[in-house]
């Protein structure tokens, strides 16, 4: 009787423990906290922009100084991307669907001719991409929260070959997870 007590016991602890198991929540990073997406007062789009996810930025050496008219993204297709050797930065960010709303930058630091987005693994909702120049020019192009669906779309002609320092993007996956890479092109 004795060791009857026991098992029953360990079965309903084993039972407890797997419960709890059941509940566990798998985290790809720490845990963050939406924040309202925050802009210059002279940015060009005047609109509210939804609370997001900022995922860590790199060090940025140039602040936006002078920000030029906002352009409408006009989704036109890229066939294919250019060859790799005509490529001189490529930059990506995976999105969860979970994650909703993501304000994310990364550090070109590169010169180039022009810059193409590529939506890779599902479609993806953007809000505007605002690309920084070294000389502190700041180009937004806006997306105005319109879904894109998974392909490579040109984002900006730069002919005068000019020096990107980074780029912000806000966006989010409307699929499990999108992924968003910008491609800059000599």
């Amino acid at each position: 009787m004795k060791y009857t007590k026991q098992a029953i016991a360990i079965t309903l602890l084993v039972l407890a423990v797997s419960a709890d198991a059941a509940r566990v929540v798998v985290r790809r990073g720490p845990r963050t906290t939406r924040v309202r997406v925050t802009v210059h007062p002279r940015f060009p789009l005047h609109r509210t922009f939804p609370n997001v996810v900022v995922r860590p930025a790199p060090v940025v050496r140039v602040a936006p100084r002078v920000y030029l008219s906002a352009i409408a993204f006009s989704a036109v297709v890229v066939a294919s991307l250019p060859p790799a050797n005509t490529r001189s930065w490529m930059g990506e960010e995976t999105l969860y669907r979970d994650d909703e709303w993501t304000d994310f930058t990364m550090n070109v630091d590169r010169r180039g001719t022009s810059m193409l987005l590529e939506i890779d693994r599902g479609a993806a909702q953007v809000s505007f991409a605002e690309i920084v120049f070294e000389n502190g020019d700041a180009q937004v192009v806006d997306f105005n929260d319109r879904i894109n669906a998974t392909g490579a779309y040109s984002l900006l002609d730069f002919k005068d070959g000019r020096k990107v320092d980074h780029v912000r993007v806000i966006a989010k996956a409307t699929t499990k997870e999108s992924v968003i890479r910008l491609h800059l092109i000599s």
